[in-house]
């Protein structure tokens, strides 16, 4: 056996043990403070790579477990001020900790492999950069032996889908624990919801709606890269608004409420046509009105059509001074479901009698609010850890992340996509993302003479979405 397989087991072997004093003491009603285990070996050490909003409160979020200790011993990003103010921020609010020196806070392409190394095996490392670089950085987590989470959506075309479902059989094979920000799938309401649907409770489900309609968000539609500043650098600052980064507004937004239908539906869809466009091309930048050169839309509606012919109805609009919603709703042949109302939680999960969500034809609630579901998947991660259960979330958020593609490619192509037609697309958006070596590097997407990108022609490109 060799010596990193013999660390792997000895490391598993102390945090086993560690998890089963934190449950003991969690039975007995005893907190034990952090600071108690501070130089201890069932201590899981933290990385994260990618020091924006999520990175930063996943890694606070990862701090604030109850399952065992945890400590924060390295960064990494390609920005030096998102770095800086992301420590500040968990070094405030976790400060006992937190140890991460100069010396282990990297800067650039390289610097995930730099911060991973940092880690020993059972340790965790988090991936929360645009998504577009998720393959390349848990590539690097698998051949190191360490334990991952990664934030949604995990990839944003299929060249990128096919490769993290592979390196999610990987992972699996070296017995490492993978979670996936798709929070929703940790929520108690939820769990109980789709048992009751699968019970019949509202009979066979016929359709699902999902809507997120809001003002938008400034990220997502952006005016010119900035004079003194790359096109690359630009893009991975405002990832929401490049296709490549991120799979655009589309994927980011969309992804959880395209989720937890499927969950209660308990399949994917195998096909979706979608429909969209842009109204709006000019934004306010530093009080300035600006053309956008952003390549979303402002409006998405997508069908969705599962196996057995039930139908998936998906509802996005980005625009100011307009109707908001933001829920979805379950129809069966007997009552209907709310899953989720007014964001992702609480989910005020109820079944009803007939189709018109009366509350006084409630068939069941949930009854009580429900705790944070970021910290709710730590938990649940840093358990399977700790008492070495399998824990791999990668082929459920492979395919999640491949069906907000599929419906997206759908609106922006203006064709009928099926599943296959996405996982089996050769449309990569960004190649060679492994081999960027500065913000200096030529970026994936090229503007043209105008200073504009490339953009969906629905009809008009209809074998890639630009």
């Amino acid at each position: 056996m060799s010596e990193a397989n013999q660390a792997a087991l000895s490391r598993r072997d102390v945090l086993k043990a560690s998890g089963r004093v934190a449950a003991a003491t969690a039975l007995a009603g005893v907190a034990i403070p952090q600071h108690v285990y501070a130089a201890q070996e069932n201590t899981i050490r933290l990385a994260l790579v990618g020091c924006g909003g999520r990175g930063t409160g996943a890694a606070s979020d990862a701090l604030s477990v109850k399952t065992g200790p945890t400590k924060l011993v390295a960064m990494a990003d390609v920005f030096e001020d998102r770095l800086s103010s992301s420590h500040h921020a968990i070094k405030t609010k976790h400060k006992e900790q937190v140890d991460v020196p100069h010396d282990r806070r990297f800067l650039g392409f390289d610097a995930y492999k730099k911060a991973i190394d940092c880690l020993r095996p059972g340790d965790v490392i988090i991936l929360a950069t645009p998504p577009a670089f998720r393959w390349v950085h848990f590539t690097y987590a698998i051949a190191k032996g360490v334990n991952v989470f990664m934030e949604k959506p995990v990839c944003v075309d299929g060249p990128t889908g096919r490769r993290m479902l592979k390196l999610g059989e990987e992972a699996a094979k070296k017995n490492l624990k993978v979670g996936v920000g798709l929070m929703c799938r940790h929520s108690e309401a939820r769990h109980e919801l789709s048992k009751r649907i699968k019970d019949g409770e509202i009979g066979d489900l016929i359709l699902l709606r999902a809507y997120r309609v809001h003002s938008g968000n400034y990220e997502s539609f952006v005016g010119p890269t900035p004079a003194g500043m790359s096109d690359l650098a630009y893009q991975i600052r405002k990832f929401h608004a490049f296709l490549w980064a991120s799979g655009g507004l589309f994927s980011d937004f969309l992804i959880h409420n395209i989720d937890e239908c499927c969950w209660m539906k308990d399949a994917f869809p195998i096909s979706a046509k979608g429909y969209g466009g842009r109204h709006y091309r000019q934004t306010f930048e530093a009080g300035q009105k600006v053309d956008c050169v952003d390549q979303n839309f402002d409006s998405y509606t997508v069908e969705y059509t599962f196996a057995d012919g039930a139908k998936l109805m998906l509802e996005g609009r980005y625009m100011p001074g307009c109707d908001g919603d933001f829920a979805s709703y379950a129809h069966g042949a007997k009552g209907t479901a709310l899953i989720s109302k007014n964001g992702h939680f609480p989910a005020q999960c109820r079944t009803y009698k007939g189709q018109t969500f009366d509350k006084n034809q409630t068939i069941w609630h949930i009854g009580h609010n429900e705790p944070n579901l970021y910290q709710v998947e730590w938990n649940d991660l840093t358990e399977a850890i700790r008492e070495d259960r399998p824990y791999n979330e990668v082929k459920r958020g492979a395919e999640a992340s491949l069906v907000t593609a599929m419906g997206r490619m759908a609106c922006h192509t203006g064709q009928l996509v099926t599943f296959d037609d996405i996982l089996e697309s050769k449309h990569e958006f960004a190649p060679d993302l492994d081999k960027l070596q500065s913000l200096a590097s030529s970026a994936p997407l090229q503007a043209g003479p105008d200073g504009k990108y490339p953009v969906p022609n629905p009809g008009i490109t209809k074998g890639r979405e630009y």
